[in-house]
Parts: structure tokens; C-alpha cells; sequence
């Protein structure tokens, strides 16, 4: 019986997952569930895949920095990390999506009106695949910050969304990586929902020393966990 099969992992610690939804922040009202989880049987489908997920979603757009070989505007930088474990073993073959707002804080999407201007050369996305040692790595530019919205002049800090499909479609994280040491991190409201302070640093790049990084890129290394208690949290 599906009830009878043990729990494969200790259950999270609410302190370290956002705490939704966030007061002045629309979004989180309409994209978070209001009822508490329930479990679901698992059928054949969660038990045998999907699997293989590259060969259907075709990773290899890693430069964003350019669009048909004309530059974007902005600080050139390269982002890269590991995609590990609970165990912290490297997650080899997964799928690393990522997105975010151009050196203006305006995101190509039609969904985004604000005055800020647009960068023909910066459509703001990409995708690569983990090697065997789990790591990652675009080359693009650092976004900035930008107002949300009907919240009382809150702004969000420069940030980059990353979604995260390791084995299967079903072992996926959804998040964000902050710049170190930008004073909005320090107000952002998404950031501090998270109660644990060290969950809230694992959200935070670090800096990647610049002899270490070919051509003129600034460097910035960001690790993250899938599952076990130093999960990455989902934001």
C-alpha cells in the first residue's frame, strides 16, 4: 500500500522555506496553494520518469550576453556552481534553467510594462546540463534592481531565477541567487520570509576571484543543494 512506504526523507524545517504569502507582494496570493498538502498515490508515472529530460528540452543556450552576435549592455559575468545532493554528491545530467531582468531591471516579457528601457540584445534565458562533477555555467550580464508593483516602494535586489530538474521531472527546484554584499538584500521582502538565517545565505552568491576568470567577466560561484537539510530553499 502506497501509505505504508516510509518517508525517503526527514520532513523540512519550516524555518528554512518562505513563509507565504508576503504582504505587498501580489504574486505570492495567486501562486501558492491554500490548503495544506495531501498525499498522493504514486502511480507508474512518478515511479519510472520521466527520465532522459535533456534529449526532449535540448540544453545548450549558456551565453546570454549576446543575441546574433550583437552584445547586451550591462556588467559582463560569469555564474557558475554545482548542482549537489543531499549527501553532497554531485547531481550529474541535470537540467539547469535560468532567467532574469536586464541591466535595467526590466524583464522581456510582455507581462512587464514598466518605464524601464528594453535591450534588444538581452532576451534574459538560457539552459545547460550538469557534467559529471554537477556543475554549471553561463556567461551573461548582472541584472538590476527593479520596483514591484502596488508595494509600497519595495524593490527587489538584482537577482537570477534558476529552475533545477535533476533525475526526473519530479526531483525540481525553483529559486533565486542574490549578489553579495547589495544593500537590498538586506530589505528584500522574499528573502526575509525565510526565518533561518542560514537558509537565507544559502540564497547568496559569493565572489569568484578575478584571476581566476578568463576575459573580462566578473565571477560568482553559487552551489545548490536539491534536497536534505541543506537544501537550497524554493523561491
Amino acid at each position: 500500500m502506497p501509505d505504508a512506504l516510509p518517508d525517503l526523507f526527514a520532513p523540512y524545517d519550516e524555518h528554512t522555506q518562505p513563509q507565504v504569502p508576503i504582504q505587498h507582494y501580489a504574486g505570492t496570493y495567486t501562486r501558492n496553494p491554500r490548503r495544506p498538502p495531501f498525499r498522493r498515490p504514486v502511480t507508474r508515472t512518478e515511479l519510472t520518469g520521466p527520465l532522459d529530460l535533456s534529449a526532449k528540452l535540448h540544453p545548450g543556450d549558456i551565453n546570454l550576453a549576446e543575441t546574433n552576435g550583437k552584445p547586451a549592455q550591462g556588467q559582463l559575468i560569469y555564474v557558475t556552481g554545482r548542482i549537489l545532493d543531499e549527501d553532497s554528491r554531485p547531481v550529474a545530467g541535470a537540467l539547469v534553467e535560468m532567467w532574469q531582468a536586464n541591466a535595467a531591471g526590466r524583464y522581456f516579457n510582455p507581462l512587464d510594462q514598466r518605464d524601464a528601457p528594453l535591450d534588444p540584445n538581452f532576451i534574459g534565458n538560457g539552459r545547460c546540463q550538469t557534467d559529471a562533477t554537477g556543475r554549471y555555467g553561463f556567461f551573461t550580464i548582472k541584472p538590476g534592481a527593479y520596483p514591484v508593483p502596488n508595494s509600497n516602494k519595495w524593490w527587489r535586489p538584482p537577482h537570477i531565477h534558476f529552475s533545477i530538474l535533476g533525475p526526473s521531472s519530479l526531483s525540481r527546484l525553483v529559486t533565486q541567487m542574490y549578489f553579495p554584499g547589495d544593500p537590498l538584500n538586506a530589505v528584500d521582502l522574499l528573502l526575509l520570509s525565510i526565518a533561518d538565517r542560514e537558509a537565507q545565505q544559502r540564497l547568496i552568491s559569493s565572489h569568484i576571484p578575478t584571476q581566476q576568470i578568463e576575459g573580462e567577466w566578473l565571477g560568482f560561484q553559487h552551489n545548490m543543494v536539491v534536497r536534505g537539510r541543506h537544501a537550497t530553499p524554493p523561491l
